[in-house]
């Protein structure tokens, strides 16, 4: 048995989009696996109508229907933003709100805000269901930074209560990480790593994540920029991308380099863990 979920709160943007119900649906997933209070932020002004709204959505998806909605008018970002602060909301589910371009899905003007300075984890949907899929195929980031195993094990949490098929654990090694390598050591080898490095680091990180049913598979993912992983994450055709970064409250995330792109486009739906 896994250490209790420290998702205490989970918050679901809302508004009377036709997916709707579908992210609320979503949201009620993730709510039960971690044994989360549900909370939810309307952007709009309510009228008569808009509580039995809820409360109709909330007993057709077996939700408490006490469940607190906090009613805001404003420029979406800034009030789901301020409401995650004051409400201390230990994760946030939304839509994606993407669109598509030349294959790739790009993040709406909102969602790429709450990525970047939500004081607490964000779950995007691309495409949300009623009925939701599980989470089949999961991929995690690992960023060798000292909150990652931390990151994992919580992803781990949420894979069991799935039923995952399989997670990997991968590394993200660009051109640039390479060149970086060999400037900062000078024992670097010709792919940039030092030559005194443990070759079997993510090994060790899933060793350390203890003991799990999920089949787990490691890979260093190598390009010429970080969107190498993006495309490794369609073509294994994943369900979830997991992206564990620092808390960094009141300020804009400056992603690292060879994972900035998660902030633009999104190869599935997405899971940033803070």
């Amino acid at each position: 048995m896994r250490d209790p979920s420290h998702f205490k709160t989970i918050a679901v943007a809302t508004t009377f989009s036709p997916r709707f119900r579908r992210v609320l649906a979503e949201a009620k997933r993730i709510r039960d696996r971690f044994g989360a209070k549900l909370h939810l932020i309307h952007v709009g002004k309510p009228t008569q109508e808009t509580p039995k709204k809820f409360r109709d959505v909330l007993v057709e998806l077996g939700l408490p229907v006490d469940s607190p909605i906090h009613y805001e008018e404003g420029d979406p970002a800034e009030i789901i933003l301020a409401v995650l602060d004051r409400e201390k909301i230990d994760m946030l589910i939304a839509g994606a709100l993407e669109k598509e371009i030349v294959l790739h899905q790009f993040l709406g003007n909102v969602a790429r805000r709450l990525v970047r300075e939500a004081n607490c984890s964000v779950m995007l949907f691309t495409h949300p269901q009623k009925n939701p899929k599980p989470l089949r195929r999961i991929v995690f980031i690992a960023d060798r930074s000292k909150d990652q195993l931390e990151a994992l094990k919580t992803t781990l949490q949420l894979a069991e209560a799935e039923s995952c098929e399989r997670l990997y654990v991968i590394e993200i090694n660009t051109a640039f990480d390479e060149a970086r390598a060999s400037i900062e050591d000078p024992n670097a080898g010709s792919t940039g790593k030092p030559k005194h490095a443990n070759e079997d680091e993510l090994d060790e990180l899933v060793l350390s994540a203890g003991a799990t049913e999920v089949p787990i598979e490691t890979r260093s993912v190598r390009g010429a920029t970080g969107l190498a992983a993006s495309d490794f994450v369609r073509s294994i055709e994943a369900d979830l991308l997991v992206v564990p970064l620092p808390k960094k409250p009141g300020s804009v995330q400056q992603l690292r380099s060879n994972i900035a792109w998660v902030s633009d486009v999104i190869p599935c739906n997405l899971w940033v863990i803070r």
